[in-house]
């Protein structure tokens, strides 16, 4: 005993000087004792409570998170722990101090004891070992830890280096390349500005909370597996950002705020909120007085489902809408040849032919998600999946674009050089404290440009001798308006006469186009494309829990948000919109540059819509803007839904070949199979207009059979870039080996974080009475 304390003596006097000393390597003399392996461990200044069996007392103080400074760790002297009795009793255990890979604040995980972990490899027996299966330990950026602090110079810098993952400075250039050890271990830390994880992205950091886990040893799940990136620095202010709000989900600061915040909300969804009945209507053979009582139609459909989610779906702020998604399955319907020829109330005949089929599609999307499948089928669904589904829907446009923006150029060209100079080159500009040219880029821009165009029109610019300004039958029978009729259809702001036919009151009403005609074909096309609508609608809220700092929902409460969807969207094939009702995936833009994320404000903007439901003047005006300028303004949102969808790649790791080469190809293929089904119809040139004609092969495609109605149904779907992106990415992803972390895989919560922490996941249950109601209802997150 008297020669173990002098050798010890020595080894601290050198230590205190500054010198090495030589400890022997660790042989056991007795078998695997681990108060042996402390011993020794403690003469090599390596204290490791995960091998010894210590717990550690480590207290962590804040000097300014704010001002980028490091977190000082304070370790004092270790208590003694038992491996066959746990704890004792008498002694104090602090509890340990992690950060939130969701929130990126610090939360208190509670006394943990360290289950035995079986036979020791080499690696710990020479002080090195890692146990990172086991542990993944989030700690401050500590600096650059030298070779003599790990054989016990500088023991307040941190001694338990044999736990904890080592990490470098993190607050460097956007483009530095991640560490090995990032890339080997999926691995983060934190630092002054925030939490990193497996892919090396930030999330800033907040209030401390309490919050007890589970230690199930995964270390892929610890660190959230990608799944709560953050790829800029604070300090860029990039909409990649967890969005610091203005107004957060709860939040009440008076009745003005929160109507001005939802009208906010929705002017900045103006776009896709009140432009396709301007796209639909026209190509069914409807009248401006048709078209205008779709759009209010659509306001209140819109109103009414947006308040229905936000109070039986995800509960989530996010805006129902006729969705982009089931606009081209629509066109390919509208454009079939047993309609091309058709004269008479050929609208109507149409529109009912879509409302049975958008009525079964979502009445199949309702069972898929109140049934429990969605909670299966999202095993399947990951950011590789969803990117190139969601950006196929934008790019199934293309064709129809700027070929209808181009019929009139002298208002596309300025509305879209509009869009682009408000969101891109004024977007930083605050006006009263408020960034309008980014939030209101779409509303106004096209007063800006809806004005220009009147004065054209008012000053003669589309007058053309003998022919009538609202082009009736007769001009295309002149020779000299003929080559004018297009100009004027598209150009004049004087052409709808909605604003004289339309009632001031009208109130929408289910079945006002007629009974729904329910046909096989265009059935089994809506059930396919509202899978896609789901699968957008899942990377939707998984985006959006992420601007507004919540944690993920539960596999559940994803599929309760899509049964609810499609019980949305049977609502809208009962009122006859011509489209489902999904959540718009622009909403991730909205919130990221509103900041506002209020679920009070959502609801007050819809009901204003409904208000405005009833107003028939209102639906009048907004039918009145010309169909050039509503194209131009569509070409910005088709491509602001692509550049959403390949923004979900954020989440997985990007320089994957594996990745790379998945949405390539299913990118590549998602465009080229549908054009080589388009190619067998070249006689719907002579009929239908250029941009038409990829919406036209239902009719004339290479499948053949003795079924005309599977015919019809393979053509149309196989001609739709987004089913066959989804279908060539859905398989490829789930076949093709790859991490978790590679793939990004969607890491949901699950029920034992309300187990754990009730108040985790509050803001995602129901309404207290109606959870009474559906308290039985497990699958779907009650």
């Amino acid at each position: 005993m008297e020669g173990g304390s002098k050798s010890k003596m020595k080894e601290r006097v050198e230590r205190q000087k500054g010198v090495n000393p030589r400890i022997e390597p660790f042989v056991p003399t007795k078998g695997h004792d681990p108060r042996e392996l402390k011993s020794w461990a403690k003469r090599t200044g390596f204290v490791s409570t995960t091998f010894s069996g210590e717990s550690g007392r480590n207290s962590l103080s804040r000097r300014d998170l704010d001002n980028g400074r490091d977190l000082n760790v304070r370790n004092n002297e270790s208590v003694g722990f038992d491996l066959e009795r746990g704890v004792d009793k008498t002694e104090t255990v602090s509890p340990k101090i992690e950060l939130d890979p969701i929130l990126g604040r610090a939360r208190n995980r509670g006394v943990e004891i360290e289950p035995d972990l079986g036979p020791i490899d080499e690696g710990s027996r020479n002080g090195r070992g890692e146990n990172l299966g086991r542990r993944v330990e989030m700690e401050p950026d500590l600096g650059s830890i030298d070779e003599g602090s790990r054989n016990g110079r500088g023991r307040g810098r941190g001694e338990n280096l044999g736990r904890r993952v080592e990490m470098e400075p993190i607050l460097r250039a956007h483009n530095e390349e991640r560490k090995d050890a990032m890339n080997a271990n999926g691995n983060g830390g934190n630092s002054a500005n925030g939490d990193v994880n497996g892919n090396g992205h930030i999330a800033q950091a907040a209030a401390p909370v309490t919050e007890p886990r589970k230690d199930d040893g995964n270390v892929d799940e610890e660190v959230g597996m990608g799944e709560y990136p953050d790829g800029e620095d604070p300090s860029y202010g990039g909409w990649h950002q967890s969005a610091r709000l203005k107004c957060g989900l709860r939040e009440n600061p008076g009745l003005v705020p929160l109507m001005f915040y939802g009208l906010q909300h929705y002017l900045s969804l103006a776009g896709s909120l009140i432009f396709i009945p301007l796209i639909t209507v026209p190509t069914m053979g409807g009248s401006d007085k048709d078209t205008a009582n779709v759009v209010s139609t659509m306001l209140l459909v819109s109103g009414l489902t947006t308040i229905l989610h936000s109070y039986f779906g995800t509960r989530l702020p996010l805006v129902q809408g006729s969705s982009f998604v089931y606009l081209a399955p629509a066109l390919v319907i509208m454009n079939s040849e047993e309609y091309r020829n058709l004269a008479g109330h050929k609208f109507r005949y149409i529109m009912r032919e879509l409302q049975g089929a958008i009525i079964v599609g979502s009445i199949f999307q309702s069972f898929l998600g109140y049934s429990g499948l969605m909670s299966l089928f999202l095993r399947f669904i990951n950011p590789v999946v969803v990117a190139p589904t969601v950006a196929a829907v934008g790019l199934a446009f293309f064709s129809y674009g700027f070929p209808q923006a181009g019929s009139c150029v002298e208002i596309s060209l300025p509305q879209i050089l509009l869009i682009l100079i408000f969101t891109l080159y004024l977007g930083g500009i605050s006006i009263f404290g408020r960034r309008v040219f980014r939030i209101y880029a779409v509303p106004v821009s096209v007063m800006i440009i809806w004005a220009y165009a009147f004065f054209l029109t008012a000053g003669g610019a589309y007058n053309f001798k003998g022919c009538s300004p609202n082009i009736p039958n007769s001009n295309i029978l002149i020779d000299a308006c003929r080559k004018h009729a297009d100009t004027m259809r598209h150009c004049r702001t004087d052409v709808s006469n909605a604003m004289r036919t339309a009632a001031w009151v009208r109130i929408p009403y289910p079945f006002q186009w007629g009974v729904p005609t329910f046909r096989l074909r265009t059935s089994f096309i809506m059930v396919i494309v509202s899978l896609v609508a789901s699968i957008d609608s899942i990377g939707s809220y998984h985006s959006a829990a992420i601007r507004m700092n919540l944690k993920a929902p539960t596999p559940g409460i994803v599929s309760r948000g899509i049964g609810l969807e499609g019980f949305c969207s049977v609502l809208a094939g009962l009122w006859g919109t011509g489209t489902g009702s999904t959540t718009l995936t622009e909403n991730v833009h909205t919130i990221n540059a509103t900041k506002v994320a209020n679920r009070r404000a959502v609801q007050l903007g819809a009901a204003l819509l409904i208000l405005f439901s009833f107003v028939g003047k209102v639906g009048a005006i907004l039918a009145s803007i010309p169909q050039a300028l509503a194209a131009a303004v569509l070409c910005f949102i088709w491509a602001l839904i692509v550049a959403l969808g390949l923004s979900t790649l954020q989440y997985t790791q990007n320089a994957s070949s594996r990745n790379v080469i998945i949405v390539g190809v299913s990118l590549f293929f998602g465009l080229s199979v549908p054009a080589y089904f388009q190619q067998y119809a070249p006689e719907t040139g002579l009929i239908l207009p250029g941009y038409l004609i990829p919406y036209a092969a239902a009719s004339n495609g290479p499948v053949h059979t003795g079924n005309a109605q599977f015919n019809f149904a393979m053509n149309a779907l196989m001609s739709l870039n987004m089913v066959v992106t989804l279908l060539v990415a859905f398989v490829l992803d789930n076949t093709v080996p790859g991490s978790r972390q590679e793939r990004g895989v969607y890491v949901w919560s699950n029920a034992e974080d309300i187990m754990t922490d009730p108040s985790s996941l509050l803001d995602y249950s129901l309404p207290s009475r109606v959870a009474r109601c559906f308290h039985w209802a497990k699958c779907i997150g009650t």
